[in-house]
């Protein structure tokens, strides 16, 4: 791709400074090719704003990334008329959020509406199913492109991000849903459409320019079917990390009785995902007992949900088991393992939250 493809700068701001945010940034901004990337960071703002993003990746080396701009907040990063902001006059062209879902204690589409302008399109890297729908239902004419991601990232200080392995992230369109791509509905054929020519571009860039070989293009529902599938992994080990006392992933699998349960929440979704989106997941895609061979080699990593919970911090419950419960629910199937595990583990962020309250 050359320089001169795109004479009007494009502009990209990352809703979120973690480790997946910052690595996906960084092989996006490309001043030379009128791609600029910002930043919204929070506790890392005043070392990014100063000396960017430290890099040490397994797949590219390790560099420092200096963002077009760093903004303290979401409204920091309002754009204006009168230039006195480096938030770009006209808008933003994406908005990518990287931040966790957490929709029982924020409304995260509501967060970055004051910067959402009409050519806005909305990128959601986020775990778990029916993210998007707030979204869609705040910015209806807006594009959305959702995301799923398998890198594994961390930031090991502030402002440091070590990338230990995979870059692989897949794209799709978002509509109005499952059932978006059987609309007759003009509009929601042009949103489906829109959604689909902007992901391209996204693609082309981190391809070309950020040299990320992985990235793969899907329609609206191979994505949804891609999102079912990561299900299996992240409402398996996750919640069971922390119910199990604080077991990682590899480490639960040497117990026999939480290897069949890990199996058996596995199998419930890989059951229940086809009625929901009416195709089954496609060959391609690895089986529990493949996913179980693999994550016995990965020792020693602890899933997002038990760092959280040992942290105090507020855990993925809803998009990773209380979404799915009722969205297969409403298909008429029901999930009972991944029911008593969203039941257990409300309950136990309930009294933990209760007792942190009483002693205020």
């Amino acid at each position: 791709m050359s320089s001169s493809t795109s004479q009007k700068p494009s502009h990209i701001l990352f809703v979120g400074a973690g480790a997946v945010g910052c690595f996906y940034a960084s092989r996006l901004h490309h001043p030379s090719h009128n791609v600029y990337t910002s930043l919204t960071a929070r506790s890392n703002y005043s070392v990014i704003e100063s000396s960017g993003v430290t890099l040490q990746t397994h797949t590219f080396g390790d560099y420092t990334f200096k963002p077009h701009a760093v903004f303290r907040s979401v409204q920091a990063a309002v754009p204006n008329t009168q230039g006195t902001s480096k938030a770009p006059q006209d808008g933003w062209d994406y908005i990518i959020v990287t931040t966790k879902a957490l929709p029982d204690h924020s409304d995260d589409s509501e967060l970055i509406a004051p910067i959402v302008s009409p050519n806005s399109c909305i990128v959601l890297i986020q775990n778990g199913v029916g993210v998007e729908e707030p979204y869609r239902k705040r910015f209806p004419r807006n594009p959305i492109i959702t995301a799923v991601t398998i890198v594994s990232a961390e930031q090991i200080k502030q402002g440091t991000i070590r990338q230990n392995r995979w870059t692989r992230i897949s794209l799709g369109p978002y509509g109005n849903g499952l059932q978006g791509e059987t609309s007759t509905s003009p509009e929601s054929r042009q949103l489906v459409e829109l959604g689909h020519a902007r992901m391209t571009q996204l693609s082309k860039w981190w391809t070309e320019l950020g040299g990320i070989k992985d990235v793969e293009t899907h329609t609206e529902i191979e994505l949804q079917t891609i999102r079912w599938h990561k299900l299996c992994i992240n409402a398996a080990f996750n919640p069971t990390a922390v119910v199990s006392g604080g077991r990682g992933n590899a480490d639960q699998l040497k117990d026999p009785e939480l290897r069949q349960h890990i199996l058996g929440v596995m199998n419930e979704i890989r059951d229940a995902a086809p009625k929901v989106l009416g195709k089954p997941f496609s060959d391609d895609l690895a089986t529990p007992e493949k996913i179980i061979r693999s994550t016995e080699r990965n020792t020693g990593a602890k899933p997002s949900m038990l760092l959280d919970w040992e942290a105090g911090r507020p855990m993925e419950l809803e998009v990773i088991l209380g979404n799915p419960v009722r969205i297969a629910r409403k298909a008429g199937v029901e999930m009972p393992r991944l029911q008593s595990l969203y039941a257990l583990l409300k309950s136990m962020q309930q009294v933990r939250d209760g007792a942190k309250k009483a002693k205020l």
